[in-house]
């Protein structure tokens, strides 16, 4: 969404001036002339940032009720957990990999984090405060965790995992992306999902000094977008839905109350407020 207030060509148009911003939402139908949907079903959608819109069937997705809180539909059962699963499935997470997840209280990461767990990987976190930390291991087993304002990334990485690293799932690039590529071992994979230490920068900042090590340790890097994996969102939904019932994935969020709160909730974002997913509660 941030990306999206600047002009210029990106894999969606920006924002206009004037108009309500896009955003994920899950909320009830309160009328309905289609027969797909009836008043009182749930549905996901991405008219969000705003109380009631109208919208055509093919702009709405159903979700069942039986897994509360709905808004569970924006985080670890919507597009956020859908993004750490597609990471996961991407680079072809296996069984005894070391992954490192960047940005891992977050509404991605930390669902990344659990889903590693469950493919028998050890993984490894790095948040923004102490709290965060205890979180990331206690509430998320994660295997290691660490506060990147604590200290040096590389140095708190390395004694994290001594080594090494298979996987980074890159949430934040800057320092992070340098210090996995230090740490990554020979034919590790690089997750490019985001990057959100830069995303409020007046111009790029410089590449990492090292990425020489892609080369040297044979390292694959692959970015993505969630949205290029919607024809799968079943499968995922059958497979972490069933996690989610079972107790075996949490689901966190940071809730703030109030369509007039949503402005400062997103900016909240950028200055580490949130655990989990970040959600607008309406009146």
């Amino acid at each position: 969404m941030r990306g999206r207030m600047n002009a210029g060509k990106s894999y969606v148009p920006p924002f206009e001036l004037g108009k309500p911003l896009n955003g994920g939402a899950v909320g009830e139908v309160v009328e309905s002339r289609a027969e797909e949907f009836k008043p009182g079903d749930a549905v996901t959608s991405n008219f969000g940032w705003r109380e009631y819109f109208i919208a055509s069937p093919k702009e709405l997705h159903p979700v069942g009720r039986e897994i509360q809180p709905l808004s569970v539909y924006l985080g670890t059962l919507g597009m956020t957990g859908m993004t750490a699963w597609v990471g996961l499935n991407l680079v072809e997470v296996k069984a005894g990999d070391v992954v490192f997840i960047s940005g891992a209280a977050g509404a991605v990461g930390n669902v990344a984090g659990q889903l590693a767990k469950l493919r028998g990987c050890r993984a490894i976190g790095s948040a923004g405060s102490a709290e965060k930390v205890q979180f990331l291991l206690n509430e998320c087993g994660f295997d290691g965790a660490f506060n990147y304002k604590a200290g040096p990334v590389l140095e708190q990485l390395k004694a994290a995992s001594p080594d090494g690293i298979d996987v980074y799932f890159d949430n934040v690039g800057g320092e992070t992306l340098e210090a996995a590529l230090a740490a990554l071992r020979v034919h590790g994979r690089i997750v490019a999902c985001g990057g959100i230490s830069g995303y409020n920068e007046g111009k790029p900042r410089p590449g990492p000094s090292n990425l020489f090590n892609v080369i040297t340790k044979r390292l694959t890097m692959k970015g993505f977008i969630v949205s290029d994996w919607l024809d799968h969102r079943a499968e995922f939904e059958k497979e972490v839905g069933g996690y989610v019932k079972a107790g075996k994935v949490k689901h966190k969020e940071t809730v703030v109350k109030g369509i007039d709160q949503a402005a400062d909730a997103f900016i909240g974002l950028f200055q580490g407020q949130n655990v989990g997913k970040m959600v607008v509660e309406l009146a």
